[in-house]
Order: structure tokens, then C-alpha cells, then sequence
């Protein structure tokens, strides 16, 4: 059995790529069980974000194409169209990816904690589809618990590094001072809520927080006394907005490019900094091309990202060592179960060997035989079946020059210290 994780993310694939092969939470479901019912495929998981698609599998063998091919198809995608820019990672590769995600440290924000919680969120839909077993169980597992002592042993949390306090950078380069002016939040998620946050500790005048639920809106609203409407609303406020920021799970772009060149000219020109952090896009691409509209995607938010990421590589750097070791300790249970399945795969032979010798013995027994002589027939005959097999075998490496295998068998057996101490050549 072998570990795949693949797909692609803001580092291998661009946005509108990226936006073609998002799994929303309602079908999740039904792509799990499609995908476990691929040949080979034991266990699945998919993790979806505005950053990253990507799937974790169980196979049979490390060279099965299938679950790749699936994605490219159940997306509607041509396979040499997806193909230049997955990813892929088998087996000690797969739970290295795996716990570097779950840590931030494959993030576009280096070290963010929002990727954990998407990553719980992932294993919990796993779990109700019944998709996750007990090899991805355990990966998912050990991935929280790594996450979690880096964390608290290292300092990478401890900076306002993330996609949030990057568009608020962003605004801050455009605009200067954020007092006198008026920002547009679309959504109400984490992503949102932090960016509200950063706003209202850089000093912005008024802030309009817009959600498809109305109460969703007010619960935010209520924390930075902010105005709160509804999706439909924002046209009647768009031209309200000197800097709008998007994030929805929506499927359909909420602003077209004709609600932005109304909303201009109602400010007579005065411009407009928008991001879209959505993946699928929220804005329209074609908005960007209006004067006075300044659009950035996610992607644009990169080079924001860097400036303010250095101060947590040295923390990273540490994350690293720990993962490295923790993908050891990992991969060591993993093949401890070949070991147990040997076990019990000898288990089962002695039974079967210990089973025929008693059903022979008791035949004798109600022959009449002696009964301290049919002991005698048991215990050489056991011992005969069970080494006969073992001494064949290392005759036969004897013969072929494996001297290897004959050392091993004196560390398999526990052979005493006498025996042990001659050379397993004679």
C-alpha cells in the first residue's frame, strides 16, 4: 500500500486555473465517493482552497495514474491541460507535503494558521463520506499533532503575516493614510473578519461589511461599528467604497465590470482599489481595465507577502527539523504494518501446522496408542513442520551464496550466544 498526495496551488498553477478545479463543500461528498471508487484507490481525502486543490489517496501501488486522470475529468478538463501543473508526492514524500500544510510552511503566507483549519475541515468531510480509513486517519492525525507543537515550540505565528494584512498593505501603498476613508468587505469568513480587524487598527473612517446573510453581516459589523447590508445591496453603496475587498465561496463573480464604471462615474473618477481574494474570482477580470479601478487577485499579493515574511524563515527553518523528524517517526508505523501482517501470516501457518498435529494425535489417542508416546510423535513432529520450511529455505541461500540471509536468521531466531558466535558461512 502507498501514500499519494497531488494537485495544484498558488506556487504551480495561476488563478484562473486554480478556480477550474475547486471542490465546493456540497460535492465534496460525491467526488469522494467517485474517487474511492477508482481501481486501486483504498482512501481519499480532498483538501480545496482559494490556494490550493489537492487529494490524498491510499492506493494499492505508487504508480496509479488513476486518481490523477480523475481529477482532469471529473473537472471537465482535458488531461494535458491540468497535467503541467500537478504536483505530485508519493509515500514519505506525501506525509512531508502533507505536514508542511498542515504548518503553514507551504502556504503563499508563510507559516498562516487558516490552512489547519481547512485541513481539519477536510478530514471531517473525509470521515462522513467514509472515505478516510485507518492509513489517512492516522496521516491526518499525526499531521494536527505536528502542526500543533510547531506552534509552540517555534515563533512562526508570532508576526501579522497573512493574505489579510497584505491587501490591507496593499491600500496602505495606494492610499497612504487609511483615515477619510471607506471600505467595502465582501463575505464574512475568517479572511474577512482579520482584514476588518487590520483596517480598523490602521486607522480606516468607516467600514461596510456586505454578506448574502444579513445577520452574518451584523455580527461582524457590530465588532468595528460598521454599516452592514446584503449582497444585493452593494450597488446602492459601491460607490461608497474607496477600497473594496472580496472573499465568498461564491461560484459566480458578484461585481461585473458595468457596476464598476457606474460606481466611477458616480465619484466623478475618484479611484477605486479593489482585491479579490476569492477563488472562483468574485470581480470581474475586466474591471481591471477601467481607469481608476485598481483590481489585484490573490496572486498580486505575493510580492506584499514577501517583504513581510522574512522574520518568519528562521522559525521555518526549525519547522523543517521537526518535520523531517516526525516524517521518520511516520513512516516507521507504516512499516511496521508489513511487519504486522508477516506476523500474522506466520501466526496463521503455526496454527494451521499446531491444528493438523493435534487432530493426528488425538486419532492415535482413541487408537489406543500410548499417550506418552503419542506426546513424543507431537512435539517431534511439530518441530519438524515448523522449521522445515526455515531450514529449506536457508539450505537453499547456503547453496546460493546469501550469506545475509543466513546472519539474519541468527537475529530472526535469537539464536543463543554458542551457536551465534560461529560463522553462518560453515
Amino acid at each position: 500500500m502507498t501514500i499519494l498526495a497531488f494537485g495544484i496551488n498558488h506556487a504551480t498553477a495561476p488563478v484562473d486555473l486554480r478556480e477550474k478545479v475547486i471542490f465546493g463543500n456540497d460535492i465534496v461528498p460525491e467526488a469522494l465517493g467517485e474517487l474511492t471508487h477508482q481501481q486501486g484507490v483504498n482512501e481519499a481525502a480532498i483538501l480545496s482552497t482559494c490556494n490550493r486543490t489537492e487529494v490524498y489517496c491510499s492506493l494499492d501501488e505508487a504508480r496509479n495514474e488513476g486518481p490523477i486522470n480523475w481529477l482532469s475529468d471529473y473537472h471537465g478538463l482535458k488531461r494535458d491541460q491540468l497535467a503541467p501543473f500537478i504536483y505530485r508526492h508519493p509515500d514519505a514524500q506525501a506525509v512531508k507535503h502533507m505536514l508542511r500544510v498542515a504548518s503553514g510552511l507551504d502556504s503563499m503566507v508563510l507559516g498562516e494558521p487558516q490552512v489547519l483549519g481547512q485541513l481539519k475541515s477536510a478530514y471531517n468531510a473525509g470521515l462522513k463520506a467514509g472515505s478516510i480509513g485507518r492509513l489517512l486517519g492516522r496521516l491526518f492525525q499525526h499531521s494536527f499533532k505536528v502542526a500543533k507543537e510547531i506552534r509552540t515550540t517555534t515563533t512562526i505565528g508570532s508576526h501579522p503575516v497573512s493574505v489579510a494584512f497584505a491587501a490591507v498593505r496593499l491600500a496602505q501603498q495606494i492610499f497612504g493614510d487609511l483615515s477619510g476613508k471607506t471600505a467595502l468587505l465582501i463575505g464574512a469568513g475568517d479572511t474577512i473578519e482579520l482584514t476588518a480587524r487590520h483596517l480598523h487598527e490602521n486607522g480606516l473612517s468607516r467600514m461596510i461589511i456586505a454578506n448574502r446573510t444579513f445577520e452574518r453581516s451584523q455580527h461582524l459589523a457590530s465588532e468595528y461599528s460598521a454599516y452592514a447590508i446584503t449582497l444585493g445591496d452593494i450597488p446602492h453603496h459601491l460607490a461608497e467604497a474607496d477600497i473594496i475587498i472580496s472573499s465568498t465561496a461564491s461560484q459566480l463573480p458578484i461585481l461585473g465590470k458595468g457596476a464598476f464604471e457606474s460606481a466611477i462615474k458616480a465619484r466623478k473618477h475618484r479611484p477605486m482599489f479593489a482585491v479579490d481574494i476569492a477563488v472562483p474570482r468574485d470581480i470581474e477580470p475586466e474591471a481591471g481595465d477601467l481607469d481608476d479601478v485598481y483590481l489585484y487577485t490573490v496572486d498580486d499579493l505575493k510580492n506584499v507577502i514577501k517583504d513581510n515574511m522574512r522574520s518568519r524563515e528562521k522559525a521555518a527553518q526549525q519547522a523543517e527539523e521537526i518535520i523531517d523528524t516526525q516524517v521518520t517517526h511516520f513512516m516507521d508505523w507504516l512499516g511496521s504494518l508489513d511487519a504486522v501482517s508477516t506476523i500474522r501470516a506466520i501466526r496463521d501457518q503455526a496454527q494451521s501446522i499446531q491444528e493438523e498435529v493435534m487432530m493426528q494425535a488425538q486419532k492415535e489417542l482413541q487408537k489406543g496408542a500410548d499417550p506418552e508416546q503419542v506426546l513424543q510423535n507431537v512435539t517431534r513432529t511439530l518441530t519438524n513442520k515448523l522449521i522445515h520450511s526455515p531450514s529449506s529455505q536457508l539450505r537453499a541461500a547456503g547453496a546460493e551464496g546469501r550469506n545475509e540471509l543466513l546472519s539474519a536468521a541468527y537475529e530472526l531466531f535469537d539464536l543463543n550466544t554458542d551457536h551465534s558466535t560461529q560463522d553462518p558461512k560453515k
